[in-house]
């Protein structure tokens, strides 16, 4: 009941009959279960607002007391209706959205007190019945709402998990193409690191990246080499000058300033023209 004795506090001056203290009992336990009321009357005013206080019209008909409501945490808006009907209060709550109506029935001079209204200590009977009530069969049920708030909790927990397998994913496999999408970047891994150093030397034939090129350059091979510079000439061979200086050159005949003897093997043997032999 904690809160109720202010809210009844609140509203003493406007509590004139026991209809109007059990429909303030009632209007407690809507917030408590989670709403707010937004005004009086069947429609909606430009001055509506969500407070835990009852309107300041809220008992101005006897007969029919009606007062709209909104959930704190969604916009599910209902509409409860108070119908006198002899010594019986008729609660009426219609979900706005669902146009589902649940009902009470509640004998006004079981649970209210008409010789105390101005005492709240003495002016609800049975408080704890008639509480239990309400709960069971005019408000919707505590647990289906728990539920849709897990419902949602638990969707979001899925779709945060899911992400974060993806990302891991990603993160593993080098054939992922990076997302194109603004405030995303993906980068690319160093093209020398394996496993993409495989087939670099096709792109670098030369080896100018400090590798090993696919071909092999005399003058670059990094092996040392003999004073021998092509530019400058071979004698009988090459003028100077034929060669540009650094440019790779394969030689096509003994180099030296003198060449050496014939091969014997390169003589004609004895005889060779003697048609004769």
């Amino acid at each position: 009941m904690a809160g109720l004795e202010v809210l009844y506090t609140c509203v003493a001056g406007s509590v004139t009959c026991p209809q109007d203290a059990l429909v303030c009992f009632v209007h407690w336990e809507m917030i408590k279960g989670g709403y707010r009321c937004i005004g009086s009357g069947d429609e909606p005013r430009s001055g509506d607002r969500k407070s835990e206080l009852l309107p300041a019209d809220w008992s101005s008909n006897k007969e029919l007391y009606s007062l709209r409501y909104e959930a704190v945490d969604s916009d599910a808006k209902m509409l409860l209706k108070a119908i006198a009907v002899d010594s019986a209060l008729i609660f009426n709550l219609m979900n706005c959205s669902t146009q589902q109506v649940d009902d009470l029935t509640v004998n006004v001079k079981d649970h209210v007190n008409a010789s105390h209204l101005d005492t709240f200590d003495r002016v609800f009977i049975n408080g704890e019945s008639l509480s239990e009530k309400v709960k069971a069969q005019l408000l919707p049920p505590q647990e289906k709402m728990e539920e849709k708030k897990a419902g949602r909790k638990s969707l979001r927990e899925d779709e945060d998990e899911a992400e974060g397998r993806r990302k891991r994913r990603e993160e593993h496999d080098h054939l992922h193409m990076p997302s194109r999408r603004p405030g995303t970047q993906h980068p690319w891994p160093d093209p020398a690191a394996p496993p993409f150093a495989a087939g670099g030397a096709d792109l670098d034939p030369f080896g100018s990246q400090g590798g090993g090129g696919m071909i092999v350059d005399p003058l670059r091979s990094g092996h040392p080499r003999s004073g021998f510079d092509p530019s400058s000439g071979i004698p009988d061979i090459l003028p100077p000058g034929a060669v540009p200086p650094g440019a790779r050159f394969d030689p096509f005949g003994p180099v030296g300033r003198h060449r050496p003897g014939p091969d014997p093997d390169h003589l004609p043997p004895p005889g060779y023209d003697d048609m004769f032999m």
